[in-house]
């Protein structure tokens, strides 16, 4: 009979061998998904947040462990929410800025130096005006995500011919501060009609009961004002100064002022100031003949709009049509808790194929210039010609802002704007409060 001893340690041994073939078949079962890194990006333009659940679906596929949400909010609250949880060290992994406020954040350490992060040589697939403007101190501070040319004037065809107006005369159109050489304000007094049928350049028309405005003058910056400051030869800025109050700027802004307060041809700044999508809102529901706009409104009219429309170049001033350029960029957060994923996003979005939803869907002009052909291709294919917005350029350009501390300086001048619009300061009163509000916040 074997000692006690020796039986334990021939069970241990036995139960030894069960354990490691136990071991064994269970390392031979597969241990499920790996787990995922959720990376969080933020914007504010649902057409093309539609394109990134589109472009992000294949980014999944090759990056198992990684799972991309996108999170959309509105213009109207995007820029307050943003200050807010990059302050409170809550932001996004990923998020779009603009010129205007990237400066800040930059310099304060919240963006991430995609120079750095993804080598020089990255900015080489990239367009050179976008890397250009969010270039500061030697670095690039995020990745260029769209690459809008400039503004045009889209038209409702319909409306246009109703009132008896030659649509291709619309590329021609000028406006003059003096009233001298004026073809833009006699047109929007023809597209302009009351309730009773009668049109803005009629003595019966009543402005208090307004159909169909001809026009979508508005406290707006990228769309509006900027261009019309540019085209009478001044400016919203030089370099990070502000300096629109001068005798042309005046003359510009008592321009579009008086095209809403009054000749009426543009909808009240009470409901533009208000509502940032009331013109175009007006305008795919046929309630308003030409819109002033970006690329960045050609998905949301031909989607909205159930008539013929076109696209015509924006009305020249004194200088000539003189529009502005700008670009979006995807910023990452410096402080995010999985900076290889970020990185790894980061590069599928300045990718020709993490950017070419963007631009097969015709969402916005994409700043991947290798994926800027199928943009040009969508619109084509809808009979829609674009080249208004790109061919407006060959004329110059006014500064887009910039600058640091850009962010307060509009808080501060844009309150006034919305009393000048509204035609409850004057203008030239108003500009000369702004500018020296807005130079003070910079300051």
């Amino acid at each position: 009979m074997p000692k006690r001893s020796t039986v334990i340690v021939a069970v241990v041994a036995a139960a030894a061998v069960v354990a490691g073939s136990v071991a064994a078949a269970v390392a031979l079962i597969p241990s499920g998904p790996p787990e995922k890194t959720t990376v969080t990006m933020r914007l504010w333009d649902d057409q093309v947040a539609a394109a990134y659940e589109t472009s992000f679906a294949e980014f999944e596929k090759a990056n198992e462990d990684i799972t991309v949400d996108v999170q959309v909010i509105g213009w109207a609250d995007y820029w307050t929410k943003l200050r807010t949880d990059i302050a409170g060290k809550s932001i996004d992994d990923i998020f779009w800025v603009n010129g205007g406020n990237f400066v800040d954040y930059a310099n304060n350490g919240d963006l991430l130096d995609i120079t750095e992060a993804l080598g020089a040589d990255a900015q080489k697939a990239w367009a050179p005006s976008v890397v250009a403007q969010y270039s500061l101190n030697g670095s690039l501070w995020g990745v260029p995500q769209l690459a809008d040319p400039g503004i045009g004037m889209f038209y409702n065809e319909d409306l246009v011919r109703a009132a008896g107006i030659d649509p291709t005369s619309l590329s021609s159109l000028h406006w003059d501060p003096t009233g001298a050489d004026d073809t833009l304000l006699p047109v929007l007094k023809k597209l302009t009609v009351d309730a009773n049928g009668n049109t803005a350049d009629s003595p019966q028309f009543d402005p208090k009961k307004i159909v169909q405005y001809g026009y979508n003058a508005a406290n707006d910056l990228n769309a509006i004002y900027i261009n019309y400051l540019g085209s009478n030869g001044a400016a919203l800025q030089s370099g990070d100064e502000f300096v629109f109050d001068s005798p042309a700027g005046v003359a510009a802004f008592q321009y579009l002022v008086d095209l809403i307060n009054v000749h009426h041809v543009s909808p009240s700044a009470a409901d533009t100031n208000t509502n940032g999508d009331f013109s175009r809102d007006q305008f795919t529901q046929g309630k308003m003949a030409l819109f002033q706009s970006g690329v960045y409104n050609l998905a949301n009219v031909e989607q909205g709009a159930d008539f013929p429309w076109s696209v015509a170049t924006m009305p020249a001033g004194p200088a000539g049509a003189i529009s502005v350029t700008n670009g979006v960029v995807a910023a990452a957060n410096a402080h995010s808790a999985h900076p290889d994923a970020v990185k790894k996003v980061l590069q599928w979005l300045g990718s020709e194929a993490g950017s070419a939803p963007i631009g097969a869907t015709g969402s916005a002009s994409p700043a991947v210039t290798a994926a800027q052909q199928v943009y040009l291709d969508f619109w084509n294919e809808k009979g829609i010609g674009v080249t208004p917005f790109f061919d407006v350029l060959a004329n110059g350009t006014v500064q887009a802002p910039q600058g640091a501390k850009w962010q307060a300086a509009q808080e501060a001048f844009g309150p006034v704007f919305e009393e000048i619009f509204l035609g409850r300061t004057p203008v030239a009163e108003g500009l000369a409060t702004a500018q020296q509000a807005a130079n003070a916040a910079i300051k």
